[in-house]
């Protein structure tokens, strides 16, 4: 008795079949790979203990995005010459700068990778924007003058976040050494905001442009104490004439932005000098 030849053809389609799994492997493997590869992970030591974390912390990081979508964005309507928009920027990079941290300490998810997250994008908002478009609109008027004090704001704010960076947890959390680069830059822009809306284009305004801008980034490296404002309980309960003073300081503000705030940070800016010179006329007599 003869056995029939046994049929070897495959049903039409079985190899294209075969081929899109071995495709769709190969793709999952690729896609496992490059998560790998792009992984971040952390080495910290938690009571006294080596803890290896991976992944980074959403929430904290979105905010830090934000702020350097900011600081960019200043510096794409500043080249554009839309002057304006690029100060309110940067006082949004200002405002969301400040709430990353404070979110990461309420829900507990500081990292390493945010600390440097926050530093980079601390050199766009604060260092880079401002100078930028201070040259832009005004500075650049003035020649080589005006780009050689531009570069020296953003060499000062880079000393400044990394003096910082390496000063953490060794400086009382009262004060900030030197002026910080949030407030050094929305004093620049609070100064573009101002006199460009005024119209104020004269020598002498940019001469004090030039003036503000220098003043601004050697204050930055400097050891003047700031107040830090890291020790006021935003969870405690106050009297009520605060909530009534925040209310009528920004009925104040909206009346016209721009000049409030030059006033605020100006006052600010001047105080670290003024602090200082009483006490070391304190500290003779």
């Amino acid at each position: 008795m003869t056995q029939e030849p046994r049929n070897t053809e495959q049903e039409p389609g079985a190899d294209r079949d075969t081929d899109k799994q071995d495709a769709v492997g190969g793709n999952e493997d690729l896609t496992a790979a490059f998560l790998r590869e792009t992984e971040v992970i952390e080495e910290s030591v938690e009571d006294g203990k080596k803890v290896r974390r991976k992944g980074i912390y959403l929430l904290p990081n979105l905010f830090t995005t934000s702020a350097l979508f900011s600081g960019f964005f200043a510096v794409v309507a500043g080249i554009n010459g839309d002057f304006a928009a690029a100060a309110v920027a940067i006082f949004i990079a200002m405002v969301l700068d400040g709430l990353d941290g404070r979110v990461a300490r309420m829900t507990n998810t500081q990292s390493a990778f945010g600390a440097e997250y926050d530093s980079l994008s601390d050199m766009l908002s604060f260092g880079v924007a401002p100078a930028l478009v201070a040259f832009t609109w005004i500075l650049q008027d003035i020649g080589k003058t005006g780009w050689v004090v531009a570069f020296l704001y953003v060499a000062c704010a880079a000393l400044r976040l990394a003096r910082f960076n390496v000063q953490i947890g060794s400086t009382d959390k009262r004060w900030f050494i030197g002026l910080p680069s949030p407030s050094a830059a929305a004093l620049i822009a609070a100064c573009v905001w101002t006199f460009h809306h005024f119209d104020a284009d004269a020598l002498g305004f940019k001469l004090l442009m030039l003036f503000v801008v220098a003043a601004a980034a050697v204050l930055m490296v400097t050891n003047i104490r700031y107040y830090s404002f890291k020790d006021v309980d935003l969870k405690g309960p106050v009297p009520f004439v605060v909530l009534l003073a925040v209310v009528i300081g920004f009925v104040v503000i909206s009346i016209e932005p721009s000049v409030m705030l030059l006033l605020l940070f100006a006052a600010y800016v001047a105080s670290g000098p003024v602090l200082a010179i009483m006490r070391k006329a304190k500290a003779k007599n």
